[in-house]
């Protein structure tokens, strides 16, 4: 079992930067591709960015290039993302996932991921 806990979400104002993190419990965590997902009321869930196990592969979506980067430290079983420029249409539930299969690809499925964390909310003002 891994539990994932998201902090550092909130509420800034429109080209603000924003940090979250992603604290995983386990010794495993260095073994695990890492995503974020994003998710709005009545929308599926998208996928934001991911890294994997060895922090060497990162993959981004279109609408978060140049904007948003994804990092690890798996000595203190974290996953960050930092988020600048933000945009309102960034604003949304943002949840981090596990996925334990040590792939050499980034998932971009939420399917393919094992383990969620409870999400954390940001919230962008024009």
């Amino acid at each position: 079992q891994v539990h994932l806990v998201e902090s550092g979400g909130g509420l800034v104002q429109a080209g603000d930067s924003l940090r979250l993190a992603c604290a995983a419990s386990g010794r495993s965590f260095r073994y695990y591709n890492m995503g974020w997902f994003r998710q709005v009321p009545h929308k599926r869930r998208e996928f934001v960015t991911g890294i994997t196990w060895s922090g060497g592969i990162s993959a981004y979506a279109d609408s978060v290039k140049g904007r948003f980067t994804i990092s690890r430290d798996n000595a203190k079983n974290t996953v960050y993302l930092q988020m600048n420029s933000l945009k309102p249409e960034d604003t949304a539930v943002y949840s981090c996932a596990a996925d334990t299969h040590t792939g050499v690809v980034v998932p971009t499925n939420p399917d393919e991921y094992d383990y969620w964390g409870q999400g954390a909310q940001v919230t962008v003002s024009s």
